[in-house]
């Protein structure tokens, strides 16, 4: 009966997406940043935030576990997924990481192996993991900011990972949708976020919706759109 009400609902235009998946009980966890954690914005107002609410449009037993830190580097990210793993058990894992260490110079390599050491953990621990893609101001240097784009690129390859866009990507360039310091996105922005990862989580969703029992150890890896 309930997915019978989902499917009237999105019929009737009362949904402004179609689930393309029919479970409706998935935990979703996300590691991220001060993107993800709601740096500067009002309580509840955050990406994470609206996610929940989207889903729980859908279904109320969708749950949705924020451990983003501000500040959070790849390393931070390793130490802390494993006992966030075993605590919370979701069925999906966002990996928002990253721009800290390109902002703080790390190498490409060290960004890589903390990533990658992540994603192994997730499916280990049999969540799949959803990769976001990251990217840096160009005044980094040309070499440096592609390097630091195209590592989410291979390690989504490398990992057969869903890829989802640039939390900021188109609008990144417009400061309307940031705030004083120019790095943090606005509440205004935070819909455009969530809808840059909306489709992404979709499909990561299908893959968890049992009719794949192999898409836990190796999810499907979908490009960023450019």
């Amino acid at each position: 009966m309930k997915k019978l009400l989902l499917v009237i609902l999105c019929l009737f235009g009362m949904f402004p997406f179609s689930p393309a998946w029919s479970r409706t009980d998935a935990t979703i966890m996300v590691l991220g940043d001060s993107l993800s954690a709601g740096y500067g914005l009002p309580p509840g107002t955050g990406w994470v935030n609206l996610l929940e609410r989207r889903l729980h449009g859908l279904s109320p037993d969708y749950k949705v576990i924020n451990i983003s830190i501000s500040g959070e580097i790849t390393l931070g990210g390793r130490n802390r997924i494993e006992p966030a793993l075993k605590d919370h058990a979701p069925d999906i894992v966002i990996v928002a990481l990253g721009a800290n260490d390109g902002l703080q110079g790390h190498s490409i390599s060290s960004i890589y192996e903390n990533l990658e050491a992540i994603i192994r953990i997730c499916k280990q621990h049999n969540s799949v993991p959803l990769l976001v893609g990251m990217q840096l101001p160009p005044n980094y240097g040309i070499s440096y900011t592609q390097k630091f784009r195209d590592l989410y690129l291979r390690l989504a390859r490398d990992q057969h990972l869903q890829l989802a866009p640039f939390l900021m990507e188109g609008f990144g360039d417009q400061l309307a949708f940031f705030q004083p310091d120019r790095i943090h996105p606005t509440s205004a922005a935070q819909e455009k976020m969530l809808d840059n990862i909306w489709p992404t989580l979709v499909s990561a969703l299908t893959q968890t919706d049992g009719g794949n029992p192999s898409a836990k150890e190796t999810g499907i890896f979908t490009e960023s759109p450019q």
